[in-house]
């Protein structure tokens, strides 16, 4: 089997994330439809948690296959703090 270009981990990784976002978008329409004085459903809890670590994962995935791609072109000057997710205060 062949190895994995960079380029077509940088696809996989950008369809990993916009997959893992749309999921969300559906759950973030329910979400906004339910009334600011009700409870969110379980259900939906349960795929909010499963889909937010999906997206967490992605994202990542994406982030490190971008920052590898810039080190290897020497762009890399300083790498986004651990855990922080590239938001400054």
């Amino acid at each position: 089997m062949a190895d994995l270009t960079e380029i077509e981990a940088l696809k996989a990784s950008l369809r990993g994330a916009r997959r893992a976002a749309a999921a969300l978008d559906e759950v973030a329409a329910r979400i906004e439809r339910t009334d600011a004085h009700a409870d969110v459903a379980a259900t939906d809890l349960d795929e909010l948690q499963r889909l937010s670590l999906a997206h967490a994962i992605a994202a990542q995935a994406l982030r490190g296959i971008v920052e590898s791609m810039l080190k290897r072109r020497g762009k890399v000057g300083v790498s986004v703090d651990a855990g922080s997710g590239g938001i400054e205060d």
